[in-house]
């Protein structure tokens, strides 16, 4: 094996380590801030830690915006989002039943249904995601965090930890420590797939759907996994509702606005399996208010499919 490779290889399982470390520092962070906060765990985990695990995908889709690579951008979004839905919820229901609150069925999912009709409206209606619909995107995201705000202290639903495990200042040491180890090791997984992908003759738009995107996408893997074995099961239903929104209300909102991102024509099918995908889960969530172990074997069955199309086509 050449010298090289065996050094990203070498980098990719230091990002894996950066990132389980980083995400249970970060789980314990935001559970104790949420208790001292008396904040309900759904609203930390469809905000704080929904950001700061999709803090990888901002930062390549972002930096793939300004060096003019767009089709990484728009297929990290969509690969982060279908591996989000697919393998975090999967997996996640394959440990445990998810149950999903009233708000979250009623107002959060529905609202994530919403926004990937718009984001699929703006592809196929102009074929591109334009400077204007871009800035559309992020104010719709301005006025999403106002509302969760106005409304956490009123939740009825309010699943809070009994106990602070920490003090507030300790809390949000951890939080900064563990998304330092999120994004380093989100970083070093992404450069050192994306190295070795390529060196094995993928092409830009599949790596970004697959191994940027999977690479991207551990944080909230890792964080949902050690949330759920923490009994933090909200925080698992928030950071995929909070990241999948974030990913496209800010990460496609902030790339586009800042350079017109063109789609590419072979990437429809993708946006119409993403949309799929998300109405499926709100439906399975909606019949039986969770998901358990035959619905998360579905969703892992279904992104093995994908992935099996995506290679194939390349």
């Amino acid at each position: 094996m050449d010298a090289s490779i065996i050094i990203q290889v070498v980098l990719l399982l230091v990002g894996f380590v950066f990132l389980i470390k980083g995400s249970d520092f970060f789980v314990d962070g935001a559970s104790s801030i949420a208790s001292i906060l008396k904040v309900p765990t759904i609203i930390v985990g469809l905000t704080i830690v929904a950001f700061g695990t999709s803090a990888p995908e901002a930062a390549v889709s972002i930096t793939s915006s300004l060096t003019g690579n767009n089709a990484m951008a728009v297929s990290n979004v969509i690969g982060s989002n279908l591996f989000n839905m697919l393998i975090v919820i999967g997996v996640a229901a394959l440990l445990s039943n998810l149950l999903m609150e009233k708000n979250v069925l009623e107002k959060d999912l529905p609202f994530l249904v919403g926004i990937t009709i718009l984001f699929a409206l703006f592809i196929f209606i102009g074929g591109d995601i334009s400077n204007v619909e871009g800035i559309i995107l992020l104010v719709i995201l301005i006025a999403y965090l106002f509302y969760l705000i106005r409304n956490a202290r009123k939740s009825s639903e309010s699943n809070v930890v009994e106990k602070p495990k920490f003090s507030l200042p300790k809390s949000i040491v951890l939080m900064l420590l563990g998304l330092v180890g999120i994004i380093l090791g989100g970083d070093f997984v992404v450069d050192s797939a994306s190295a070795i992908a390529i060196a094995l003759g993928m092409s830009e738009t599949l790596v970004g759907l697959t191994i940027v995107a999977i690479g991207t996408s551990l944080p909230e893997l890792v964080t949902s996994i050690t949330a759920l074995k923490k009994g933090e099961n909200q925080l698992v239903i928030g950071n995929v509702i909070g990241s999948n929104l974030f990913n496209i209300l800010f990460v496609l909102g902030a790339s586009s606005a800042i350079s017109a991102i063109p789609i590419n024509s072979g990437m429809l099918i993708d946006v119409i399996f993403m949309l799929a995908v998300t109405v499926l889960c709100f439906i399975f969530g909606k019949t039986q208010d969770k998901y358990d172990k035959k619905e998360g074997i579905i969703l892992i069955a279904l992104f093995i499919i994908y992935m099996a199309f995506a290679i194939m086509r390349n």
